[in-house]
């Protein structure tokens, strides 16, 4: 995947409904060092995407969205990750718009994005394995599940550290009830 110093790499995420954002969030800002805590809580989808192809992807997005309802998640546990926590996200829609887009976008995706894909919400990175383990220990003795919803996509510029919002998508389909 090759961009131009002018077109940073983009990055894909989930927009969670606000009260679930709130609670992955604050999760986060309690446990993820700080000095390292450059963005908020998310569902990353994509992790790079090619910064000179925006406007394509914009534009498969915003049509995507317009055919998307609101997407159901749960929530149901932790995942140790060796240097960090994660909470775990199981959604077989979240999974199938993903792959929808990996689909469209197979000749762009990284090594990373072609990767399986295992959706999660990381809470703590990059800490000590011992430092790592205790809060993943005290965490789950407390865990609760949590179910909630996506409402977008959000497009992100990757600048290093700091991310800048590209784009917002939300999705407008009515949700369809089976009989």
């Amino acid at each position: 995947m090759a961009t131009s110093n002018n077109d940073p790499p983009l990055i894909l995420t989930l927009k969670l409904d606000q009260i679930t954002f709130e609670q992955v969030n604050t999760l986060r800002q309690q446990y993820f060092p700080p000095e390292r805590n450059f963005i908020p809580a998310h569902v990353t989808l994509f992790h790079a995407l090619p910064g000179d192809q925006e406007s394509a992807i914009s534009q498969r997005l915003q049509k995507l969205c317009t055919q998307t309802s609101s997407i159901d998640l749960s929530l149901p546990t932790l995942r140790f990750l060796g240097n960090g926590v994660a909470i775990e996200l199981v959604s077989p829609k979240l999974v199938q718009l993903r792959q929808t887009l990996a689909a469209s976008w197979s000749d762009w995706l990284s090594a990373q994005d072609r990767q399986g894909y295992r959706s999660h919400i990381t809470i703590q990175n990059k800490v000590a394995a011992a430092a790592a383990r205790q809060v993943y220990g005290q965490l789950l003795e407390q865990w609760q599940p949590l179910q909630g919803y996506g409402e977008g996509l959000l497009l992100w510029y990757y600048q290093g550290g700091p991310w800048t919002l590209a784009s917002e998508f939300s999705f407008t389909a009515e949700a369809t009830v089976d009989p």
